[in-house]
């Protein structure tokens, strides 16, 4: 791995045209849950990455599959809005 591409895992995921690019512990999925606020964020139109961040870092994220918004209300999540909170709760699991 050549030293640019070092840099740039380390300094996290990037951003392209406002649209977070995905999350190198999430690559290849469009959907992650939040199990602690059982919210779903769809990654190809979410542009806050400090959410993702602490998601990832945290590992309370959760993938879907298949990867649809359907499966994840089926797992009992809603999709997340900008503004749209809620209480974080401890993981079940």
């Amino acid at each position: 791995m050549s030293a640019a591409a070092t840099v740039a895992l380390r300094a996290g995921p990037a951003k392209l045209d406002g649209v977070m690019d995905h999350h190198p512990k999430f690559e290849g999925f469009r959907f992650i849950g939040d199990k602690r606020t059982q919210l779903v964020y769809d990654l190809t139109t979410w542009d806050d990455d400090d959410t993702i961040n602490e998601i990832a870092d945290e590992g309370v994220g959760l993938t879907f599959g298949p990867d649809t918004v359907v499966e994840a209300r089926n797992r009992g999540y809603t999709l997340a809005t900008p503004g749209k909170t809620r209480r974080h709760r401890k993981p079940r699991a």
